[in-house]
């Protein structure tokens, strides 16, 4: 398929762009599931100063992500806005990820301060932001029609779910049998290498305009927008569900199951089967469906499925509990960025200018703050149920702690960010309007598109 207002993208590009995804996910998805856990119950920091920590990390993150997307939308180059910035900061990436794994170079057998543990974090999340920022925001630049976005997001998903069960399945075996920092180095190496490797599929189109205006109103326009408002809440709630549960399986497995790390590599395959399953047809049924209505559907099928962590007390329970989470989350991973797209297509409608950078600058900067939101309910519901890393049996009240912490608190999370979605305008007859008034402001004839959907 031809993508509208530009040449066909070879389908060999878009793998290599999507490929991408491998190294995008497989960082942040090991620094969500391993960080809190590796400093709190392997260098023995006390949970409130990890917890204060994350909170000053999110602090960071308000400064950082808006900040660079701002820069990123007025950035001016013979190779584009975006494509720069991701070559320059890949290998940089790399390094600062290893670094968050290894204070024991630097401190010996000690507990880490406090401040390496900002520091290593900063630095590592001022390179994948610059990275990843400027990878993403080249997404609805390249793919603008709704069939080529949830093609590729089903593409970009399915690496990143090659990243994830590096990150959550590879992790423990790993670090069980070669430490912590041969995970940092192998990770961060494969980090590197996948987003540097991606541009070499990219495209974009260097007279772009981007923003016209100061950073402040640049982030009051996107703030402000009621699309994006609503879209950045459901976002923010989803993933802090993600969060939750990534950085409460490793105490699930070794505290409720009474399993060794490598079981988690188990349930991460069953959860990765089915969610690679799922994508294939939640690709279609985002374009039968729309997006808005898709999202909904995937939403509550993986609410649903989150009663089944209660009941388990072997791996095979976990194992299927899992399973039956990823026939929603599928839908969910392909879905966010397809509707943040539309959302920046309807400000470039009211604007004319592209500001990708910033609504993902933004949208990201609220993503972190998930990472903080998440250690603080950790923190709490494990200090309040009586959870000692020093024991190698938990009471009965942490491992009733543990569980909340893997069903009803993500459940009501999730069930919250379905309320939000409501809010979302742009479906139906709505977001056609939106598409065709694009096309025609951009001086493109409108194609056979599919249907926008509801």
């Amino acid at each position: 398929m031809l993508a509208e207002g530009g040449p066909p993208v070879a389908t060999w590009k878009k793998l290599l762009y999507s490929s991408g995804s491998i190294g995008s996910s497989l960082a942040h998805q090991a620094l969500s599931a391993y960080l809190y856990f590796f400093y709190v119950d392997v260098s023995r920091m006390a949970p409130a100063v990890v917890s204060v920590g994350l909170v000053l990390y999110s602090l960071w993150n308000a400064v950082n992500d808006p900040l660079l997307g701002f820069i990123s939308d007025r950035t001016r180059t013979r190779w584009g806005r975006r494509i720069p910035y991701v070559v320059a900061g890949a290998l940089p990436l790399g390094i600062a990820f290893y670094l968050v794994w290894v204070p024991y170079t630097f401190f010996g057998s000690g507990v880490p301060p406090l401040w390496y543990f900002l520091a290593v974090t900063f630095l590592f999340d001022f390179f994948y932001t610059l990275v990843v920022l400027n990878w993403t925001a080249l997404f609805p630049e390249m793919f603008p029609s709704l069939e080529e976005r949830a093609q590729v997001s089903a593409w970009r998903q399915l690496f990143g779910l090659i990243g994830l069960a590096a990150a959550l399945g590879g992790a423990p075996l790993i670090y069980s049998s070669l430490g912590w920092p041969a995970m940092g180095l192998l990770f961060g190496g494969l980090t590197a290498l996948t987003l540097g490797l991606s541009v070499l599929g990219a495209r974009e189109d260097p007279s772009k305009r981007g923003e016209d205006v100061g950073l402040v109103e640049a982030v009051k326009l996107t703030v402000v927008n009621r699309s994006f408002v609503s879209f950045a809440l459901t976002s923010f709630l989803i993933q802090l569900v993600f969060a939750l549960l990534l950085a409460a399986l490793p105490f699930y497995v070794k505290y409720v199951l009474q399993l060794e790390s490598v079981a988690l590599t188990a349930l991460q395959a069953g959860l990765i089967l089915v969610t690679v399953v799922s994508l294939l047809i939640w690709r279609r049924l985002a374009v039968a469906w729309g997006p808005k209505r898709a999202m909904q559907r995937s939403i509550l099928l993986f609410a649903a499925a989150l009663l089944l962590f209660w009941f388990p007390q072997s791996l095979e329970g976990a194992v299927a509990a899992t399973a039956a989470v990823g026939l929603g989350l599928g839908g969910i991973l392909l879905l966010l960025d397809v509707l943040l797209s539309d959302v920046i297509d309807e400000d470039a409608l009211r604007s004319g200018a592209r500001r990708e950078g910033m609504y993902f600058g933004v949208h990201a900067l609220i993503l972190r703050l998930n990472i903080s939101v998440q250690g603080l309910i950790q923190g709490a519901v494990l200090t309040a149920t009586g959870y000692n890393a020093a024991l190698a049996i938990q009471p009965d009240s942490a491992i009733l702690g543990i569980r909340l912490l893997m069903t009803v608190i993500p459940i009501a999370i999730a069930l919250a960010a379905l309320f939000a979605l409501s809010f979302y305008p742009l479906a139906g007859e709505r977001l056609a309007a939106v598409k065709e008034a694009l096309r025609r402001q951009e001086g493109l004839a409108a194609p056979g598109s599919p249907r926008a959907g509801s």
